[in-house]
């Protein structure tokens, strides 16, 4: 059944416009990963929606997809500390900034999933727009949510096999049972994020 006739493929024909978005704002670790992507106007493909409505298996193909016939991709990851550092906020707002100033060729207009954003380098407020539920919007954002997603996920196995024991290869660092149960036997990590602390932890271990 095709999901993305509802998308949106630009929102003025006949510019370079890169659509952006993260994934990991909610775990307890792992990076924060963003995606910028500027897709061919004509683009379609019928399983294409906002990656959280997708199953892994669609996830995986529409990465090939889109990584083969994107005009430009980059997908940036922003580490534990940082976000530490600037907060999940900007720090995801950080990753989609660099994304972007990876591109080539360099968009001309950003679609940004959420609602905040700021101006940097060439982009300035009237160079961007916000989009709430962006990746249910524009096809850009969509593919860039599908890039972010498995890009992380991927991450996120990897770290699994350093890390064993906290469940990453299935929650994928998010604050499942498993994972906060794992954090009181096993302690933190230096993947963990530690301004993220769930409320279920015993103060001690802050």
């Amino acid at each position: 059944m095709p999901h993305d006739a509802h998308l949106l493929p630009y929102l003025r024909a006949g510019r370079f416009e890169a659509g952006c978005d993260e994934a990991g704002r909610g775990p307890l670790a792992g990076p924060v990963y963003a995606a910028a992507v500027i897709l061919p106007e004509d683009f379609f493909h019928p399983q294409l929606n906002d990656s959280k409505q997708m199953s892994e298996k669609a996830r995986d193909t529409l990465r090939e997809v889109i990584e083969r016939e994107a005009i430009a991709w980059k997908v940036v990851a922003v580490e534990a500390e940082e976000i530490d550092r600037l907060n999940i906020l900007w720090a995801s707002v950080t990753g989609m900034q660099r994304a972007v100033l990876a591109l080539g060729p360099a968009p001309d207009f950003l679609l940004i999933d959420g609602n905040r954003f700021r101006p940097f380098g060439r982009y300035g407020k009237e160079d961007y727009l916000t989009v709430v539920h962006g990746d249910a919007t524009y096809a850009s954002i969509a593919a860039a949510s599908v890039l972010a997603k498995t890009h992380r996920d991927e991450k996120m196995r990897e770290l699994a096999a350093l890390y064993p024991g906290y469940g990453w290869e299935r929650n994928m660092g998010y604050p499942t049972p498993e994972h906060i149960d794992a954090i009181r036997r096993l302690g933190y990590t230096p993947q963990h994020r530690r301004s993220f602390h769930p409320a279920a932890l015993e103060p001690t271990l802050f």
